[in-house]
C-alpha cells in the first residue's frame, strides 16, 4: 500500500500582479504527477482550470480570469493529494482604459469601449473617443457666452481634435477661474503623457512581451525538428535537399498548429458571432422589451426605442435586421391601436388624452387623432345628458306622488343648495291648513330640480376638459417640444383652422342639447313638436313652484358664469342667456300666480278681530303677502353681467301688469265676499281636500253672532286702510322692484277698490236708513194725526225721538268698529232722514197754525240735533221742508218754538251727546 502524497503547496507566482488574462508562472511542491491529476486551479476565487498547462510537479501555466476578488491565494487541487495551499497571493489589477491611439498587443472589443466622457459605457463609435480632461485638473465652466467667444475667435474651436483648436479659449471656457498653481500641475500632466507616448513602443513590447515567448517556443520546436531532419543523408541535389527540408517543415508546422488554427477559427466565429449579437442585441431584443413595456405602460421608452431602431434600421438591407425591424413595426402597429382604443375610450382624464395624442403623434400614426379624439369627445358627452335625462324620467314614472324623489337619490346630486331652500322658504300654500303629517313634503326637491341640478353640474364638469382638449389642439400643445421642427405643430393649426367651424357646431350642439332638455323639463310648452319626444317625456302632474323656479335659475346662472370663465365666445352662450331669460319670465308669472291664489286664500284667515283702529289683520296680511313675493322675485329680477331685463318685451310688461292688477282684484273679491256672503257660503272649491275639512273654518265660526252690519262696517274700514295706505305701500314696492304700469296697476285697483268701497257703504246705508226712514210716516201719522187738526204742540213728538235714537245706535255701532267712518255713515243717514221728512211735509196739502208749529218745532228739533253731520243734501232737503211749511207769524209762536225746542235738548241731553262733538273732527268724505 503506497503512502498517500502531500497537498499542493504553492510557493510562488510569477509576475504576482496584472490585469485579466494575464499569463502566469505557478511553481511550488506536490502540484501534481501529471496533467490529469491536476483536477483544480483557482486564483483569487476564480477557476483558471481551463486555461491551466501542467509543466511538472513544481510548475503550472495559466491565464488569470476575471476574478472578483482583487486579491487573493492561489489554490491548486490534485485527485492525489487533495486541495492545497498558498504562501504568496497574487494581485488583480484593473486594465488600463486603452484610447483610440493607444498601442495594443491584444484585440480590442469596439462594442465594449470606455467612454472617458460621460465614466459610462456606450454603443457609439470609438472614433469619437476623446480624453475628457487632457489637463488632468478639474474642469470649472465659465459664464462667457458663447457668442463672445465665436467673435473672439473666429474660425477657431475648443475642439482639442479640431485642426481649427484655439487652446486660448479651450482654456478661457474650461478653466477661467483655474489657480497659476493648477495650471502648472496641467503642465505637468502634459509632459507625463506626452513622455508615456514616447515610451509607448518599449511599453507595447512588454504588453506582449508573454505573446513573443509563445511564438519563440514554437520556433524553436520547429527549428529543432528541422535540425533533426537535417542530419539525415538525403541523396540528390542541393535544391531537392532543400526542397524537401521546407516541405518538411511546413508539413510538421501544419501539423503542430492545425488544431491551434482549428480553435482559434473556432473561436473567431465564435467571438465574431457573440459580437455581433452584443452589438446588435439592441435590435435583437427590441420585440421583446417592447411587448414588455407596453404591459408596464412605459410608452415614453417604447417610442424612444423605436425611433431609434428607426434611424438605425430603417432602411437596411441585411435580411437578419429586416426581419426583425419587420417584428419591431408589428408590435408598433399593435401599439397604435391600442393607444388609439385608450384615446377613444370614455370617460378619461385631460392629461391622459394629451399623452396618448403626443404619443400616436410620435408613433406617426395615420389619420388625426386629436380630432378623433375630439368628436368622440363631443358624442360622449351628448351620450351622457340624454342618459341623465332618461334615468331621471324613468324614474319619475316609476315612483308614485307620495314617494316623490329625495335629495339624496344621488350622490352626485348637489343637496346643500336645496336643503337651504327647503328648510328657509315655505314651499306650501296655505300652509296654516297643511296636517302636520305632510310637514315632510318640504324637504323633497322636485325630480325636474334634481334632474337640472345633475345635468348641470355633468356639463360644467365636462366640457372644461374638452374646451381645453380643444385650445391644445389650435395652438399645437398636444405635441411634444420638437413638433415644431419636425412640422407637427404646424400642420396641427392647419386642420384646426381648416375645423373651427366644426367644432363651433359641436360645442353649439352641446348647448342646444342643454337647453332643450332643461326646458323640456320646465318649460315644455317652448319646445316645437317634433322636439318633445326626444327632450320631454317629463309627467307635469303641477308646475314647479317660484321658489324652485328660482333656485333652478340661480343653478343655470352658476353654470353659465363657469362656461363663461372658459373664455368660450358669447354668441355660443347666447342660446342659456336666453332660456335664463325665458325662466326668469316663467317664474315671476307662476309667482304672482301662486300669490293670487295664496290671497285668496287669506278669506279663509279672517278672524274678524278688530284693532283700535277698526282694522283686522287682512290688509297686513295681504300687504306682507305682496312683499313676500316681491322679495322672492327680487334675485330673478335682478340682472347679472349679460342678461337682459326681464320687462324689456312690452308683451311681458302687460302680462305681468295684468296679473299684478288680478292680485290685487282678487284681494278686492275677498274682501266682497266676506263682506256679503254668509260663512257657509264661502268659496273652498280651489281647496284640498284637508283644507276643506270641519275643522278648517273653525276660527270664523266662532264668532257666529257677528252680523252682516258688523261685516260690512268692517270690510268699509278695511277698504278705507287699503286706500290710503296699502295699495300706496305696495305701489312702491312694485317700483323697487322694476315692475312697469304701476300707475296702471294704481289706477285700475284704486278703482275697483272705491266701487266696492262704495258698495258695500250702500248696502250698510240700505240696511241702517231704511228702517229708520220707514218709520218716519207711520211715526207721524200714529194715533190718527192730522196737520190741519191739531192740539197745541206740547213737545216733540215720541216717533221723531225714536228715529233719534235708532240714528244713536248707528252712531255707537260704527264708532265701536271705527270713529273715523261716523261722519260718513252719519251724514248719510241724516240726508236719507232728512229728504224722507221733507218729502213728507211737501206731500201735506194743508197745515193749521198749531200744525205747522209743531212740523216746524220737529224739522228744527232734528235739524239741530244733528247739525255736525249736516251736508249741502240735508241742508237743502231741511230747507225744503221747512218752506212747505205756513211761516210763523207772531212772536208768541216764535217763543214757543224755541222753549219747546230748549226743553227738548235738556230732557234729552244724555242721548243727544253723541251729536255734541266738535265739528272740527268730522271727516266729510
Amino acid at each position: 500500500m503506497s503512502r498517500a502524497r502531500q497537498p499542493p503547496l504553492v510557493t510562488g507566482i510569477s509576475p504576482n500582479e496584472g490585469i485579466s488574462w494575464t499569463k502566469v508562472t505557478i511553481r511550488g511542491e506536490n502540484l501534481g504527477t501529471g496533467p490529469t491529476d491536476l483536477i483544480g486551479l483557482t486564483i483569487c476565487g476564480h477557476n483558471c482550470l481551463l486555461t491551466a498547462e501542467w509543466m511538472s510537479a513544481s510548475k503550472i501555466v495559466c491565464r488569470v480570469g476575471q476574478a472578483k476578488n482583487d486579491k487573493g491565494d492561489i489554490i491548486v487541487t490534485t485527485k492525489s493529494g487533495g486541495k492545497g495551499t498558498s504562501t504568496v497571493c497574487f494581485k488583480l489589477l484593473k486594465p488600463e482604459k486603452i484610447g483610440i491611439l493607444d498601442q495594443s498587443a491584444v484585440w480590442v472589443d469596439e462594442m465594449n469601449y470606455y467612454d472617458m466622457r460621460t465614466d459610462r459605457n456606450k454603443g457609439i463609435p470609438p472614433l469619437s473617443l476623446r480624453p475628457a480632461n487632457p489637463l488632468g485638473i478639474e474642469i470649472d465652466k465659465g459664464r462667457f457666452p458663447q457668442k463672445d467667444l465665436e467673435a473672439l475667435f473666429p474660425g477657431m474651436s475648443a475642439d482639442f481634435t479640431s485642426e481649427n483648436f484655439s487652446a486660448a479659449w479651450y482654456l478661457i471656457e474650461n478653466h477661467s477661474t483655474t489657480s497659476f498653481d493648477q495650471l502648472k500641475m496641467a503642465v505637468v500632466n502634459l509632459k507625463k503623457q506626452a513622455n508615456k507616448k514616447n515610451e509607448g513602443s518599449l511599453a507595447y513590447v512588454k504588453g506582449g512581451l508573454s505573446t513573443f515567448f509563445e511564438a519563440q517556443d514554437a520556433l524553436s520546436a520547429i527549428h529543432q525538428k528541422l535540425e533533426a531532419d537535417g542530419t539525415e543523408k538525403v541523396e540528390g541535389s542541393m535544391t531537392q535537399k532543400l526542397e524537401n527540408v521546407l516541405n518538411r517543415a511546413s508539413n510538421t508546422a501544419d501539423t503542430l498548429f492545425q488544431e491551434v488554427l482549428g480553435r482559434k477559427d473556432k473561436a473567431d466565429s465564435t467571438r465574431n458571432a457573440l459580437n455581433v449579437l452584443q452589438r446588435f442585441k439592441f435590435l435583437f431584443n427590441l420585440p421583446l422589451n417592447i411587448e414588455r413595456n407596453i404591459q408596464k405602460g412605459d410608452y415614453d421608452v417604447v417610442i424612444n426605442d423605436y425611433e431609434k431602431a428607426k434611424s438605425l434600421f430603417g432602411k437596411t438591407e441585411v435580411q437578419v435586421f429586416k426581419k426583425y425591424y419587420a417584428e419591431v413595426e408589428t408590435r408598433i402597429e399593435a401599439l397604435r391601436e391600442l393607444l388609439l382604443d385608450k384615446l377613444l375610450e370614455t370617460p378619461s382624464t385631460l392629461h391622459d388624452q394629451k399623452r396618448y395624442i403626443r404619443y400616436l403623434s410620435d408613433l406617426h400614426a395615420p389619420g388625426d387623432p386629436a380630432w378623433q379624439c375630439i368628436g368622440a369627445q363631443h358624442q360622449w358627452i351628448l351620450q351622457l345628458m340624454h342618459n341623465c335625462k332618461e334615468s331621471y324620467v324613468k324614474e319619475q314614472k316609476g315612483n308614485s306622488l307620495l314617494h316623490s324623489p329625495m335629495l339624496d337619490l344621488d350622490s352626485d346630486v348637489r343637496p346643500s343648495p336645496i336643503g337651504h331652500l327647503s328648510q328657509t322658504a315655505s314651499l306650501k300654500r296655505g300652509s296654516s291648513f297643511q296636517s302636520g303629517r305632510d310637514d315632510a313634503w318640504r324637504y323633497k326637491a322636485p325630480q325636474q330640480v334634481v334632474f337640472v341640478e345633475k345635468l348641470t353640474k355633468l356639463v360644467v364638469s365636462q366640457l372644461p376638459n374638452f374646451w381645453k382638449l380643444w385650445i391644445s389642439y389650435v395652438n399645437g400643445s398636444l405635441f411634444s417640444e420638437t413638433a415644431e421642427k419636425s412640422g407637427q405643430m404646424e400642420r396641427s393649426k392647419k386642420n384646426a383652422r381648416q375645423r373651427q367651424n366644426d367644432f363651433k357646431k359641436m360645442i353649439q350642439e352641446v348647448m342646444h342639447s342643454l337647453v332643450k332638455l332643461i326646458r323640456g323639463a320646465l318649460l315644455p310648452f317652448s319646445l316645437r313638436e317634433g322636439e318633445s319626444r326626444q327632450y320631454g317625456g317629463w309627467e307635469m302632474k303641477s308646475e314647479l313652484s317660484g321658489q324652485w323656479l328660482t333656485h333652478v335659475i340661480q343653478t343655470v346662472r352658476l353654470s353659465s358664469e363657469s362656461l363663461t370663465a372658459l373664455e368660450i365666445p358669447n354668441d355660443m352662450l347666447q342660446i342659456i342667456q336666453d332660456l335664463i331669460l325665458d325662466l326668469r319670465l316663467r317664474c315671476i308669472i307662476v309667482t304672482l300666480q301662486h300669490t293670487a291664489e295664496d290671497i285668496k286664500r287669506l278669506a279663509e284667515k279672517e278672524d274678524w278681530v278688530v284693532d283700535n283702529e277698526g282694522l283686522t289683520s287682512l290688509p297686513s296680511q295681504f300687504e306682507q303677502c305682496i312683499i313676500h313675493s316681491l322679495q322672492s322675485l327680487k334675485t330673478v329680477l335682478d340682472c347679472k353681467p349679460g342678461e337682459a331685463s326681464v320687462f324689456q318685451q312690452q308683451k311681458t310688461q302687460e302680462d305681468v301688469c295684468q296679473l299684478s292688477i288680478g292680485i290685487m282684484q282678487v284681494f278686492i273679491d275677498c274682501l266682497e265676499q266676506l263682506s256679503t256672503k254668509p260663512d257657509g257660503d264661502i268659496d273652498t272649491s280651489h281647496l284640498s281636500v284637508d283644507v276643506s275639512s270641519p275643522d278648517l273654518f273653525g276660527s270664523i265660526h266662532e264668532d257666529s253672532s257677528l252680523s252682516s252690519e258688523h261685516r260690512l262696517l268692517i270690510a268699509l274700514s278695511n277698504c278705507r286702510y287699503l286706500e290710503r295706505h296699502t295699495f300706496l305701500n305696495i305701489a312702491e314696492h312694485f317700483e323697487k322692484h322694476g315692475f312697469q304700469g304701476v300707475e296702471k296697476i294704481t289706477q285700475v285697483s284704486m278703482e275697483s277698490l272705491k266701487e266696492l268701497d262704495q258698495r258695500l257703504f250702500e248696502m250698510y246705508i240700505e240696511l241702517k236708513a231704511d228702517p229708520i226712514v220707514g218709520s218716519l210716516e207711520p211715526g207721524i201719522y200714529a194715533g190718527y194725526f192730522d196737520w190741519k187738526d191739531c192740539l197745541v204742540p206740547a213737545g216733540v213728538r215720541n216717533y221723531l225721538k225714536e228715529a233719534l235714537v235708532n240714528i244713536i245706535a248707528v252712531h255707537a255701532e260704527v264708532f265701536t268698529i271705527s270713529k273715523d267712518l261716523v261722519p260718513r255713515v252719519m251724514s248719510r243717514v241724516v240726508e236719507a232722514v232728512s229728504e224722507e221728512l221733507s218729502r213728507l211735509m211737501q206731500c201735506v196739502s194743508s197745515f193749521s197754525k198749531n200744525g205747522a208749529l209743531q212740523a216746524r218745532l220737529e224739522i228744527c228739533a232734528l235739524r239741530d240735533t244733528v247739525a255736525i253731520y249736516l251736508t249741502p243734501e240735508s241742508n237743502s232737503s231741511f230747507k225744503q221742508a221747512l218752506e212747505a211749511l205756513p211761516q210763523l207769524s207772531s212772536g208768541t209762536d216764535k217763543k214757543l218754538l224755541e222753549e219747546l225746542l230748549n226743553k227738548f235738548k235738556s230732557s234729552m241731553h244724555l242721548q243727544l251727546t253723541c251729536f255734541q262733538a266738535s265739528s272740527s273732527a268730522m271727516m266729510k268724505t
